[in-house]
């Protein structure tokens, strides 16, 4: 029996059909394409499900960053806004962006950027004189930052009597927190270029740029608590922002009516699931317990949901406390309900790949 055992500990060493530590894939920050620095996190490593494109996490402006996962299904949509952003702004295969905040890469995807023809870089430390020397090393036809940053930065280049030696004609992508507007005086002063406000999140990627939305599955629902507000809604799923609807249009683009920098935390929509194109109840109750949660979404069942459905049917409910009583807005797809419905589809096509495997993968 000894010899046994040792024949079987040498075989494990040697050969197996589950992996070693050291034979495991690797997704580095590399390979997710934000392989710089931040003064805001440590670098580590954790076990990330197949299932799942790439783990990253909310902004946490005002409250604790929450973990977020981005599914394969997602990434063709985030691909597609990544295009219209780059049409948009003008940008072109081969120009290079210089981020200011290595997380904001995951909002369009590692994948998108790569597709996309751009390179991208990233200041060598999160400083603002890092920022110059980033100027002047990589000379990028545009900077993806942070508004407030961008803002200080300039001001700092008034203050040093460096503005002449900065390069001209740069295009500023200003996201991840409310655009600063007294970044936009001060753009035109030193660069002389147009700045372009980009809305979205970790959760759902990039919905608007300038106030235009970027998908089609944009949605603005009337706010309950302020009627001058409405709520954003993305593929049938809500952001949590209400935002002021203005037909005088965005400060950068006239446009865009979505005056995203003037954004608010909303009071919360939750949404129930009526109609559904999956042939299972208990798909559509796996998808809510799991993937539909890591998106910062309450999503409930109908007690009557109907299965193999033509078209998914939501139905948006605001918080019943709040507003008890208060029958909501409905969500159709198939084109309203696109996130929703890939979230959905990911969840099927993980139930598809059962674990047969007798050492159990997991």
């Amino acid at each position: 029996m000894q010899n046994i055992l040792h024949e079987m500990s040498q075989m494990v060493k040697e050969f197996g059909s589950a992996p070693a530590m050291a034979e495991m894939p690797r997704r580095t920050l590399a390979d997710k394409g934000i392989c710089g620095p931040t003064a805001a996190h440590v670098i580590e490593e954790i076990h990330t499900p197949f299932n799942l494109a790439y783990v990253t996490f909310t902004t946490g402006t005002t409250a604790f960053q929450n973990i977020v996962g981005v599914t394969f299904n997602e990434l063709p949509q985030r691909a597609m806004v990544a295009q219209k952003i780059w049409q948009r702004t003008g940008l072109q295969p081969g120009d290079k962006i210089l981020v200011t905040y290595p997380p904001l890469i995951n909002v369009f995807s590692g994948q998108a950027m790569k597709e996309s023809g751009l390179e991208w870089a990233f200041l060598y430390r999160s400083s603002r004189d890092a920022f110059f020397a980033a100027l002047y090393d990589e000379k990028p036809a545009a900077v993806l930052g942070e508004s407030s940053f961008l803002r200080a930065i300039l001001e700092d280049a008034k203050r040093l009597g460096v503005v002449n030696e900065l390069p001209q004609g740069l295009t500023l992508l200003t996201a991840g927190t409310p655009l600063d507007l007294e970044l936009l005086p001060l753009a035109q002063e030193v660069f002389q270029v147009r700045v372009h406000d980009l809305y979205g999140c970790q959760e759902f990627g990039w919905a608007a740029l300038d106030g235009v939305p970027l998908r089609d599955d944009v949605v603005l629902l009337p706010s309950l608590s302020d009627p001058n507000l409405a709520e954003i809604v993305v593929g049938g799923l809500p952001t949590g922002d209400c935002v002021p609807v203005s037909e005088s249009g965005h400060v950068c683009d006239a446009a865009g009516k979505i005056i995203t920098y003037r954004r608010q935390r909303s009071s919360g929509l939750e949404v129930v699931v009526r109609e559904t194109g999956v042939a299972s109840r208990l798909t559509i109750e796996r998808a809510a317990r799991s993937i539909l949660r890591i998106k910062g979404c309450v999503v409930r069942i109908a007690p009557q949901l109907v299965t193999r459905a033509e078209q998914t049917v939501l139905q948006l409910i605001p918080d019943p406390l709040r507003y008890p009583g208060a029958a909501g807005w409905e969500i159709r797809g198939p084109v309203q309900t696109r996130l929703f419905d890939d979230l959905v589809q990911a969840q099927v096509d993980y139930q598809k790949n059962g674990k047969a495997d007798p050492v159990w993968k997991k």
